[in-house]
């Protein structure tokens, strides 16, 4: 029988002095109830994290001082750290590892680069394979001043690796090298978004025929006809997240598709807020259905359960997590309880009990 339990990982950040690492809580999905945070791994600013595919093993990246690490889980939900820890990045924010488990992307934000890690056989980041820097700017004239590459996703089929890059306005493609166990330059695949949008996080559908890139300076999500065979991505149309009457400050953070590919999520800091979006299976076009409040401020990061039925919001600078059900016939969210503390969270992770 399958547990109601699931782990949940959060990533947080430590400068301010609320959290020191990596916190875990027990998310009971029969009741919708999420149990106390407690310290997990005590390692600085550890802002966004990713398991290897068998779930033994988490990795993080600390944003600074700058390093990539991981974490070996332990029965009872510790993590123990495992192997070197990795210092040869430069402001790294988001990782994922490919579904062979073999190597670690990593989008280094200040660096301008994507980096590829080759993992051991046990999960420990064993070398860098290789790091490619990006080139270009756009038009924002503090955000887009140089490159800013913000995350790393790998095709379904784990041939290619998709980085956006906020500072240049495009989604750099690139190529996965099996037999090198490494990245190459797949610049036919590279797939340019509109000046001043800000490409930060790109999501696949299941079926892996469109791409859902969100926008963080736009707050917008542009959506692409993907070919698995060749690699290329072609832009059907770009969506707002914000209500059409919003005037204020308020850029994007997260993006997510439901188990079923009939949802697409996104998440928006200063209206504080997650849009519903029906996604059209055939044609990849997104229909906005909900715009909810998330019940605190700076929705950072939002994770939804595994099979779909919850949704929950980590609520960056009210130090908690929001606990949303998702309605299975529009995908609709509705506030489940009151949010629990959780400090600092930056990214949350979803790891199922043996």
């Amino acid at each position: 029988m399958t547990s109601s339990r699931l782990s949940l990982y959060v990533g947080s950040y430590t400068d301010a002095g609320t959290s020191r690492g990596i916190h875990h809580a027990t998310f009971d999905r029969a009741a919708g109830t999420l149990s106390s945070c407690t310290l997990v791994a005590e390692t600085p600013n550890p802002s966004f994290l990713a398991f290897s595919p068998d779930l033994a093993t988490l990795y993080a990246v600390n944003e600074s001082p700058s390093a990539v690490r991981a974490f070996a889980v332990r029965p009872d939900g510790e993590l123990h750290p495992q192997g070197p820890v990795h210092e040869d990045v430069v402001g790294p924010c988001d990782l994922a590892v490919d579904r062979t488990g073999g190597l670690l992307a990593v989008a280094e934000y200040t660096g301008g680069a994507v980096s590829a890690y080759t993992l051991a056989g046990d999960g420990t980041i064993a070398a860098r394979a290789v790091r490619h820097p990006h080139a270009g700017r756009s038009v924002h004239p503090t955000r887009q001043e140089a490159p800013h590459a913000h995350g790393v996703t790998f095709t379904p089929d784990g041939r290619f690796l998709f980085v956006p890059d906020l500072g240049t306005d495009e989604v750099w493609g690139y190529l996965v090298d099996r037999a090198g166990s490494t990245l190459r330059p797949h610049p036919s695949a590279t797939l340019r978004i509109a000046p001043g949008s800000g490409p930060r996080h790109a999501q696949f559908s299941p079926d892996a025929r469109h791409l859902y890139v969100l926008n963080e300076l736009s707050s917008t999500i542009t959506v692409a006809d993907f070919s698995p065979v060749s690699g290329q991505a072609r832009t059907i149309e770009t969506v707002r997240t914000l209500p059409a009457t919003f005037a204020g400050v308020s850029t994007t953070a997260e993006i997510a598709i439901d188990p079923a590919g009939l949802r697409v999520y996104a998440s928006n800091r200063g209206h504080d807020s997650i849009a519903v979006f029906s996604r059209d299976p055939s044609t990849g076009r997104l229909t906005l259905g909900q715009i909810v409040p998330t019940g605190g401020r700076t929705p950072r990061h939002f994770a939804l359960a595994p099979g779909g039925e919850w949704l929950l919001v980590g609520n960056q600078e009210s130090d908690t997590v929001s606990i949303f059900r998702v309605d299975p016939a529009n995908g609709h969210l509705t506030a489940h309880g009151a949010p629990v503390a959780a400090p600092r969270p930056v990214c949350l992770r979803f790891r199922c009990h043996p």
